[in-house]
């Protein structure tokens, strides 16, 4: 099939439903601020579009007179001067279409780089809260198949509009030229090409939507089961002859629906060619008995001939732009509703005012939910206050630069996350600088470097995703030695001990204090032994902060302090009665 047929196929297996949708207002209007930077790119590639919708019809006219003025009156010189004049026009085709997926592609490439590095960046730059509730699948999708749909609006929708709109104008009017009646007999075939053609389209369209779901169904399945977490919940408690039966039965459904479009696909064809064949017959029919007759020479009937195999292709795509179009944009529309994600929620802090001297440690207390965790995402900057502000050596956070928040403030969370490579990258992403003797030092002062050194390939060890092959108390050490490389003067410590065996908390509670020597620290203790000798304690409940002071000052108080220090305290003791017991 031509490549006008394929457009055609291609347009009619679309979801036409996507035609009654309605945009976003202002939509059209934000699509063609992104083609600005591309509009004398896009000038040329249309230009180049339409001289080769030119040379479609260009061709078969050439064809009739060599036929009609050079082989019937035996002139072997017209014959060759339209011999190469055709061979020069295929050359010139040819050069043509090369220039035309040049600029095509530099214009589509270019408008995918736009939108994904805004996307990208645009998502990066949102609060931590709204990756808790987004669904990382569903992003990656908008980076992924929908920048790709929006791009085709400039490139193989565009070119298709334009291209298949010029030639099917300039076919009809030389079919028209050189035999209107011929042509009326033509374009009376046409409901019977494009009614059977719409109706396997939309069957294509359901059968294409349905492999999607079940593409997607069985691509979910695999990532659940494929990632560390997934595969152990599967070895601890899956049936592996059921797992093999379910995915046997969602992969076969895959199997069941491609044969079937497969199937609708050569039906598709097979119809197609047919009704192209019998309107060739019909040309061939009709105008060979007017060539026998006088009335139609023997180089237009060819020309004719020719002329509708091009015929039927544009006209199906042209039927079809409003779903091309629409497709296109609604894949903008997607994009953009990510672009105009803000930031926002309610008020989780309230009244919190409080200082933190340079080299004291101050620890946040109180109970699950209470804000602590909110109080030192504004210290890091994950959040920005909405009222009031957060200042580090008297500098507004929101005033000062990332480069120099990260240089001043850093962080250990109680799970540490390293990605899915080596030690030396997940350190160095902390410090792109660092030598490899500085990343020694770090390792050293975090009592993980006789790990790293026993391990085979040493720095260059992968760690598995999320850090999986170390343990708790190995990744937090890392994630330490992450921290010393960066060597920031204030300490947010979510405390990072809570989870860990008494082995793994001694060693890595030497590693905290090698971090927090001559330090500034903010820490939020969940065990409420490890902060007794805290420069200040503040306790904190439902957002505000309720009680301050020294260990021995709160329990002294006798207020939330002293009855979270007391419950904690014998829960300790009754673990330790039930172990001697």
């Amino acid at each position: 099939m031509s490549m006008h047929g394929w457009q055609a196929m291609r347009s009619l297996s679309r979801d036409s439903s996507v035609a009654d949708r309605r945009l976003t207002p202002g939509t059209t209007r934000r699509v063609l601020g992104y083609a600005a930077p591309y509009r004398t790119q896009i000038g040329f590639f249309l230009a180049l579009v339409v001289v080769e919708a030119v040379l479609v019809v260009a061709t078969p006219l050439l064809l009739k007179s060599l036929i009609d003025d050079g082989i019937i009156p035996k002139d072997s010189a017209v014959v060759v001067r339209l011999a190469l004049i055709v061979a020069g026009l295929a050359i010139l085709g040819a050069v043509l279409t090369l220039v035309e997926r040049w600029f095509s592609s530099r214009i589509g490439e270019g408008l995918i780089y736009d939108l994904r590095t805004e996307v990208f960046g645009h998502v990066l730059r949102q609060p931590v809260a709204f990756f808790t509730r987004a669904q990382t699948g569903a992003l990656v999708t908008r980076l992924g198949n929908d920048v790709i749909g929006a791009q085709q609006a400039f490139t193989s929708v565009l070119s298709s509009v334009v291209s298949n709109a010029i030639s099917l104008v300039l076919i009809v009017g030389a079919m028209a030229s050189l035999s209107w009646q011929l042509t009326l007999g033509a374009l009376a075939l046409v409901p019977f090409f494009l009614l059977p053609a719409r109706f396997m389209g939309r069957r294509l369209a359901g059968l294409a939507h349905e492999q999607m779901v079940l593409n997607a169904d069985l691509g979910t399945r695999m990532t659940e089961r494929f990632n560390v977490a997934g595969a152990l919940l599967v070895k601890l408690f899956g049936r592996p002859a059921t797992e093999d039966h379910e995915y046997a039965v969602r992969a076969g459904q895959v199997r069941d629906i491609g044969v079937r479009i497969a199937l609708n696909r050569s039906i598709f064809f097979v119809a197609l060619t047919l009704v192209a064949s019998l309107a060739t017959a019909m040309i061939y029919g009709v105008g060979g008995v007017m060539a026998v007759n006088d009335t139609l020479t023997v180089g237009t009937l060819l020309a004719l001939t020719a002329l509708l195999a091009r015929l039927y292709g544009p006209l199906t795509a042209i039927s079809n732009v409003r779903v091309d179009v629409m497709t296109a944009l609604v894949s903008f529309e997607r994009v953009f509703e990510v672009l105009d994600l803000r930031r926002g929620g309610g008020q989780v802090l309230r009244d919190v005012s409080f200082s933190v001297e340079p080299g004291t440690l101050v620890a946040l207390v109180g109970p699950s939910g209470a804000g602590k965790t909110t109080i030192t995402a504004l210290v890091a900057r994950l959040y920005d206050p909405t009222r009031g502000s957060v200042k580090v050596n008297g500098v507004d956070l929101r005033d000062a630069t990332l480069e120099s928040l990260h240089d001043a403030v850093g962080v250990v969370t109680q799970e540490a996350h390293l990605f899915h490579d080596t030690i030396r990258a997940n350190l160095a992403y902390a410090a792109p600088g660092a030598t490899e003797g500085d990343m020694v030092r770090a390792l050293r002062a975090a009592q993980v470097w006789s790990l790293v050194e026993s391990l085979p390939s040493g720095l260059d060890t992968v760690v598995g995703d999320r850090g999986h092959r170390l343990s708790g108390g190995e990744k937090q050490r890392l994630a330490i030695a992450r921290l010393l490389l960066k060597g920031p003067g204030l300490i947010v410590l979510d405390e990072a001990t809570a989870h860990l065996d008494s082995e793994s908390e001694q060693a890595l509670q030497k590693a905290l204090d090698e971090a927090l020597r001559d330090r500034t620290a903010l820490v939020i203790a969940h065990r409420l032994s490890t902060v007794r000798h805290a420069d200040l304690i503040l306790v904190v409940d439902d957002g505000r902060i309720v009680e301050r002071g020294s260990h021995a000052e709160l329990v002294a108080a006798g207020g939330l302090y002293a009855e979270l220090y007391k419950t904690q305290f014998s829960e300790e003791l009754d673990q330790v009665l039930d172990v001697r017991a």
